[in-house]
This record gives C-alpha cells, sequence and structure tokens, in this order.
C-alpha cells in the first residue's frame, strides 16, 4: 500500500513539473509570437514588460499559498494562469530586447550575445534558487527576492534606453513603486508566510521556522494537543503517535533483547528515543538529525518536552546534527583478550 501510495504520488509530481515547464515554454511561444504586434515605444513595453514579470512572478508564491489556503480548488486554476502570464511576458522580452539593440550589433552578434546571456542567466537561476536562495530564505522571499531583481533591472533599463521611453520620469516612478513594494514584502516575508500558513492550516499557528533544510510548523489542536509539519506534511500528532513510534522501536529489541548501544538516524521530535530509553539495558544513544532548529524545539519547547519525557535532555543520549546518510557510527575498540 505505501509503495502504491508513493508511487502515485512521485507520478502526480513529475506530471505537473512536465506540464508546468510546458505551459511555460509553450507561453514563452505565445509571447513571442505577439511581440510582433508592438510595433511602437519598445523600449517603453521593455520596461513595463520588466517590471510586470517582476511584480507577478515575485508575489505569485505568496498568492499561491494563500489561494492553496482559501479556496483549494482554485490552486491548479492559479497556478497554470500565473504560469502562462509569466511566460507570455518573459516570451516577449528576447523579441524586443533584439529590436532594441540591432542598430548598436550586427545581427549575428546580437543574436548570439542576447541568447547567451539569457540561457546563461537562466541556468545561473535554476542553480541559485533552489540550492541557496530557498534553503535560506524560504519560497515566498526567494521569489520576492528574483522579483526585486527583475525589478531592478527594470529601473536600470529607464538609463539605458533613457532617451527611447518617452515620459522616462513616470517609468522611473512606476519601477521605484514596484520595487518598494517587492522590498516591503521581503522585509515582512516570514510574517506574511505565518499569514498565509494560518490560512492553510485548520488549526491556529504556534510555531514557525524556515531552515535550510525544511519548513518547520507547529499548529495547537484541541484539547490541548499540538501536530508537527514539515514542509506542509503532517509529521505527527500529539493524540495519536506512539501508535508510530512503539510500533517503530520495540520491535527491533523484540528481535535483539540485550541492545545496549542505539543509533537513531532522524527522529529529531525526541519521540523514537523517549521509546528507546523504556529499554533498561539501553546505556548509550546516539541521535543524528541534519537539522539544529528540529532538535532544539525537541529540548526547549515545554510541550514537545513533555511529549517526548525529557528524552534528549538524558545523560544516556546524545545528539548530533549532522548528516545521517554520511554519518558513520565507529564502535568502541574491542577489548583484547589476554594470554
Amino acid at each position: 500500500m505505501a509503495s502504491t501510495v508513493a508511487s502515485y504520488v512521485l507520478g502526480d509530481t513529475v506530471t505537473q513539473f512536465s506540464t508546468v515547464i510546458g505551459a511555460y515554454l509553450t507561453a514563452m511561444g505565445l509571447g513571442a509570437y505577439l511581440s510582433k504586434y508592438i510595433e511602437r515605444g519598445l523600449a517603453r513595453r521593455f520596461v513595463e514588460t520588466e517590471l510586470a514579470v517582476a511584480l507577478i512572478g515575485g508575489l505569485s508564491a505568496l498568492l499561491l499559498m494563500v489561494v492553496f489556503g482559501q479556496a483549494e480548488r482554485w490552486f491548479r486554476p492559479t497556478l497554470y494562469g500565473l504560469v502562462l502570464i509569466t511566460g507570455c511576458l518573459v516570451g516577449l522580452e528576447i523579441p524586443l530586447a533584439l529590436r532594441l539593440l540591432k542598430e548598436s550589433v550586427g545581427f549575428k552578434d546580437l543574436v548570439a550575445e542576447v541568447l547567451t546571456f539569457d540561457y546563461l542567466g537562466s541556468l545561473a537561476a535554476s542553480i541559485l534558487f533552489p540550492m541557496v536562495a530557498l534553503p535560506h530564505l524560504g519560497l515566498v522571499r526567494a521569489s520576492l527576492l528574483f522579483g526585486i531583481a527583475n525589478a531592478a533591472v527594470g529601473l536600470w533599463s529607464t538609463w539605458i534606453f533613457a532617451g527611447q521611453v518617452g515620459n522616462v520620469r513616470a517609468l522611473r516612478v512606476r519601477a521605484v513603486v514596484v520595487l518598494l513594494c517587492l522590498l516591503v514584502a521581503f522585509a515582512y516575508g516570514e510574517r506574511l508566510t505565518t499569514l498565509s500558513e494560518e490560512a492553510m492550516y485548520p488549526h491556529p499557528v504556534i510555531l514557525a521556522r524556515t531552515t535550510p533544510y525544511q519548513r518547520i510548523v507547529i499548529t495547537r489542536t484541541p484539547p490541548g494537543g499540538f501536530q508537527l509539519f514539515l514542509n506542509s506534511h503532517l509529521q505527527f500528532s500529539s493524540a495519536d503517535e506512539y501508535r508510530y513510534h512503539e510500533t517503530l522501536v520495540h520491535p527491533a529489541f523484540a528481535l535483539n533483547p540485550l541492545a545496549r548501544r542505539v543509533l537513531v538516524l532522524g527522529g529529531g521530535d525526541g519521540l523514537a528515543v523517549r521509546e528507546v530509553l523504556r529499554h533498561p539495558l539501553v546505556s548509550r544513544v546516539l541521535l543524528v538529525d541534519i537539522d539544529p532548529e528540529m532538535t532544539r524545539p525537541a529540548r526547549e519547547n515545554p510541550e514537545m518536552k513533555a511529549l517526548n519525557q525529557g528524552s534528549l535532555a538524558s545523560p544516556l543520549v546524545e545528539v548530533r546534527n549532522e548528516d545521517a546518510w554520511s554519518h558513520r557510527w565507529a564502535a568502541p575498540p574491542r577489548p583484547s583478550r589476554r594470554r
């Protein structure tokens, strides 16, 4: 059953990824086609397009989170609508840039340089977004950061094409307004994320934290319980988590009742460790969890400590915030036999 569910989830993820990429590239083609109908004010249209990409793209993640929480059935239409609009706008940019620069650069060099910078920029963004911005800033602020970059390019373009945009002062004011809106949203990004999450979850959010590895959210459930979510996926509910953690730990001890040294990979909430410590022969437990922001609430948050019965504070327990995949727990040297 688990493999069936995993296959379904993976298949749905791959399908959505494929259709989003396909819709985006199709929209870029549509934008490139529509660019031929823009005959005057090319520089102004280029700057306006850049600002539209900045505003729509920068706020898209926040908008999708709000829609998912308030009206989930509209999530996919909103997602693909934003993809199509953004792709169409991006598709407009390259033809407009080519036409603006054709007088100053030879056609062969122009096409080569514009497309080279476009593709290299796409590569840089595809690396920086998931590997740098997303882990350190979270989804909402990472999207806003790239929107800010687009708005800054739009504002800079008003100087590059100052003689071709007509009323340049009005256009600069619009660019500054867009840039300021995105900067304010970025400054309050964590608060905006929390507000949108409060609409997503059925219970009040009592802790929300973005780490380089995940988004941690704890919600209050009546009467006095709580739930832990990682990246919007439920990890456990305090009402019935014992069913999972008991069946996770005790069958292993039934197979090896004399176990004294135990290694737990993951499980930064301390709940599996709680069950391990119920066995009196255990003399040492090593917990390896990559995220210190997961083990810290398990040690310090009163409700988490009560639930895991202070397991991570036990003198028998050592916590290491390391990658479990690369961790090696070396066994102590065996005592030499006397001859």
